[in-house]
């Protein structure tokens, strides 16, 4: 290619859209340059930090021409934390791009032909501050001057901070209090690239009501003086309610281990969506932002277009949540998961908050939901909220060959979602709705709810 990019040389690049992750889009000679912190309509003097073929990465060093979206970011280490990626941009601006990452992965990977305006405005935060109910702190430096923050962009640095204006949580005191016990009882950080040390990650959870969990995750099930730890909680944080640890041996980049244990205080701590109470336990899964996620829930539930009579699958259950608020509007719901300790608290859920119309099976979707389908079941909706990697292919096909009258696709990751639709569609399903939800605010993912109805095989 000519003009072909080296690594360090500065360019004058004009910004024509957001990346993903929210990053600035540029372009020199026909190639991306992909620069984060630039802004569409921007013009920036840009050094290349990595040059591919067919590509590259920029870092900012000054914008000549500003945005009038630009925003001052709240937090004191934006330019460094790789925690979010959009607080120098209005939050309209966020949600826009969002949008528009949605229109774009439909019609490019799902095969559709959709105009922007057929792709609603994103539901917005009333508040996109302090809305994150969980935080991983990764840990570091030594058990004299222990680090706990957030990862560089792009690396496994930590970035010490003091407290993050995204997170419920006030960070501070929880913060305070570990360093506090590590330096007291010596406990050694954990080293990735040894694989040796004690402490690898904090893991706080919250929930409206101010109430606090912490997660020690540790290569061991033995650490010192833990009254001393959760004492010095108790007394720091006002809403602490417990201290659990989960045992990570692995030398991988996974944060938790298969199994926790309380050390002091509550099973779990609890929150409630759309009138229902919900454990929050140390490993199971819960949504990230409980505003937001009654809107997301509201949206699914209404696309779902549920009757008395129903029989609806929840897929990837997880701790229930979903599959009870829809328990009200259907004869039955069947809630599917892989997490022994989320179906646990599933079942706990349900019998919290008296619902006896669902059920919960353990397994892996691919092969409980099959199986099921040959012993009988054949459901009048199926609502599919997967992981980022989307739905595997023998969901697809127990789908399709029972037909269900709506399916309802639930996913934090578009370009998974977009594949798994245009299957879909390829089996006789027609795309009837699409609402994206700010689940992630300033961050660069976007929750999207689909819903398909049964119309007839096509390419």
């Amino acid at each position: 290619m000519n003009g072909a990019l080296e690594k360090n040389q500065r360019l004058t690049l004009s910004c024509a859209r957001l990346g993903s992750e929210l990053e600035g889009v540029c372009s020199y000679e026909g190639m991306a340059v992909f620069v984060p912190g630039v802004l569409p309509g921007e013009t920036a003097e840009v050094q290349i930090v990595k040059a591919l073929p067919n590509y590259a990465f920029g870092r900012l060093v000054k914008v000549t021409e500003p945005s009038p979206r630009r925003a001052e970011p709240r937090c004191p280490v934006y330019d460094k934390c790789g925690g979010c990626s959009g607080q120098h941009m209005t939050y309209e601006a966020t949600l826009e791009a969002k949008r528009r990452q949605v229109w774009d992965c439909l019609n490019r990977i799902a095969g559709l032909e959709l105009l922007p305006e057929q792709v609603p405005p994103v539901l917005g935060a009333k508040d996109p501050w302090h809305c994150r109910n969980k935080t991983a702190l990764p840990v570091g430096g030594s058990w004299r001057e222990p680090e706990l923050g957030f990862y560089r962009r792009r690396s496994h640095q930590i970035i010490s901070m003091e407290d993050c204006p995204i997170s419920m949580a006030e960070l501070a005191p929880i913060v305070g209090a570990v360093k506090a016990w590590m330096t007291r009882c010596r406990v050694q950080p954990y080293d990735e690239t040894t694989g040796k040390g004690l402490l690898r990650h904090v893991v706080i959870r919250s929930n409206r009501r101010g109430e606090t969990m912490v997660l020690l995750v540790a290569t061991s099930d033995k650490l010192p003086e833990i009254p001393t730890l959760a004492g010095n909680l108790q007394k720091a944080v006002p809403g602490f309610r417990a201290l659990h640890l989960s045992v990570n041996r692995a030398r991988n980049n996974v944060i938790l281990g298969s199994s926790s244990r309380k050390l002091w205080g509550t099973d779990a701590i609890e929150e409630t969506l759309l009138g229902l109470t919900f454990e929050i336990a140390p490993l199971s899964f819960f949504q990230v932002n409980p505003d937001q996620c009654e809107r997301l829930y509201e949206c699914a539930i209404r696309l779902a277009a549920l009757q008395p009579e129903d029989v609806a699958v929840d897929a990837y259950a997880g701790a229930g949540t979903i599959s009870l608020c829809m328990a009200g509007s259907a004869r039955k719901v069947i809630g599917i998961e892989i997490v022994p300790q989320a179906v646990e608290a599933a079942r706990r859920n349900a019998a919290r908050n008296a619902v006896a119309n669902a059920e919960f099976h353990l397994g892996a979707v691919e092969d409980v939901l099959p199986k099921l389908v040959e012993q009988g079941l054949r459901p009048d909706v199926v609502l599919l909220d997967p992981p980022r990697k989307g739905v595997e292919q023998p969901v697809i096909d127990a789908v399709l060959r029972t037909r269900p009258r709506r399916v309802v696709y639930v996913s934090c990751h578009v370009p998974t979602q977009a594949r798994d639709v245009k299957l879909l569609r390829q089996g006789g399903y027609r795309l009837e709705a699409c609402q994206p939800v700010d689940m992630f605010c300033y961050a660069g993912g976007v929750e999207n709810v689909v819903s398909l109805i049964w119309d007839e095989p096509h390419d």
